[in-house]
């Protein structure tokens, strides 16, 4: 298993240093980017002192040779680490990267810059997207790659580490904070020529990076107020875990049930889940940690939850319910227009769990444009979807009004 992350302490003096890193963020000393995974990267460490950084300020950075596909051959690429909050609001280090064209930009305004959070999917740091830049790991740098359609329009992407130092999957909160905090940093940020205070954002997310897409775009108007969203795609969105995890229990993807677990039992102690396990259950549960989700999918592939555990149906326990509950969409409206979209034939996220929340959204006064493909497959969805989402995305720059179909 991996070292549990630093946590902040309380120090003397910590506010006015604070502020010296502030004022002129430092680029890490240690080995050169991409050469050992986030574990072993000083610049991944949290600094003593990170609880007396406001959320978004930025901690270091660095510019970086992406190894993921021809990026290096048409953009600047920098890591920056940041300030953020964990799922109980404590500090935590996080890492986004920025990536901008080398072409000019000749729209209107500042150039636009989108948030991509990858479908990591994972529970080690190796599987994060910026050491897939920084790597040339195909697993975690694909988002990237599947991206540079951004940058083809001239637009810049973010590609934030939306799991956290601890890697966890569907820890809603968690990778809303570290979506809306990263925004922030690169808007701190002034190493990136055209990059600042005024760029244009959106979000963009597929699966796992739907749902902290849906997250940062629902927490903004309370978190994040000074964070100006134009619109948030999201598709094949994981939005309830209790709802997925049913769907996907014994059956071919249910390593996604693995990674599920490990995850949110290192997000929310809480939950107990020790005391539910057989000793089968315990060494899975240590096993599904540090994984990429290659890993857990064949190593828990058709396995149920049942098998791990002394009671028979272990997401009907009120603790774990209630941890659930916490990380289900739905419970407030983003402010800035939504585009939904699914297959109805979806394998993996069943698609009714997405209707709901959508209907959750509207109904407290969102703007949500939703469409569905009545035959599909989860993977391939993103891929016929994608000239819409940048038509969306677009469009949103544009400033054209928002399709609404909430009822």
């Amino acid at each position: 298993m991996r070292p549990a992350p630093r946590r902040a302490a309380a120090l003397p003096l910590a506010a006015a240093l604070a502020l010296t890193a502030l004022a002129a963020p430092a680029r890490a000393d240690g080995p050169p980017a991409g050469s050992v995974p986030p574990d072993q990267d000083p610049f991944y460490a949290a600094p003593a002192n990170i609880g007396t950084y406001p959320p978004g300020a930025i901690v270091a950075s660095r510019k970086i040779t992406p190894k993921a596909g021809d990026l290096d051959g048409k953009a600047d690429v920098w890591q920056i680490s940041y300030r953020s909050n964990d799922s109980h609001l404590a500090p935590q280090l996080d890492v986004t990267s920025l990536v901008v064209p080398r072409k000019a930009w000749t729209g209107t305004g500042p150039r636009p810059v989108v948030s991509v959070q990858a479908p990591e999917d994972s529970t080690g740091t190796q599987c994060a997207p910026s050491y897939g830049l920084s790597s040339g790991t195909l697993i975690a740098g694909w988002s990237a790659l599947w991206s540079s359609s951004l940058l083809d329009r001239g637009w810049a992407f973010a590609l934030p580490d939306h799991e956290g130092p601890k890697s966890v999957f569907m820890a809603g909160p968690q990778a809303g904070h570290a979506v809306l905090d990263g925004i922030r940093a690169v808007k701190n940020f002034t190493g990136a020529p055209g990059i600042g205070k005024d760029n244009p954002w959106t979000l963009n997310g597929y699966s796992g990076g739907a749902n902290a897409t849906g997250w940062a775009a629902q927490l903004q108007p309370a978190y994040a107020p000074d964070v100006t969203l134009k619109g948030a795609a999201m598709g094949g969105t994981p939005a309830d875990p209790e709802a997925v995890a049913r769907s996907l229990d014994g059956g071919l993807f249910s390593g996604f049930e693995a990674a599920a677990a490990a995850s949110l039992v290192a997000e929310f102690p809480e939950m107990d889940i020790d005391s539910l396990l057989n000793d089968t259950g315990r060494k899975a549960l240590a096993d599904a940690r540090g994984k990429c989700l290659t890993d857990l999918l064949t190593n828990y592939a058709f396995k149920k939850l049942s098998q791990y555990s002394t009671v028979s149906d272990p997401l009907s326990v009120p603790r774990i319910k209630a941890v659930l509950k916490i990380n289900t969409m739905g419970g407030a409206a983003p402010a800035t227009p939504v585009f939904n979209y699914h297959a109805n034939t979806d394998e993996i996220v069943p698609v009714g769990q997405a209707d709901r929340l959508v209907k959750d959204w509207c109904a407290k006064g969102a703007t949500v444009q939703t469409t569905r493909s009545w035959v599909g497959e989860h993977a391939m969805e993103m891929v016929f979807k994608s000239n819409d989402v940048l038509t969306f995305l677009s469009d949103r720059y544009a400033g054209k009004p928002a399709k609404n179909t909430c009822a």
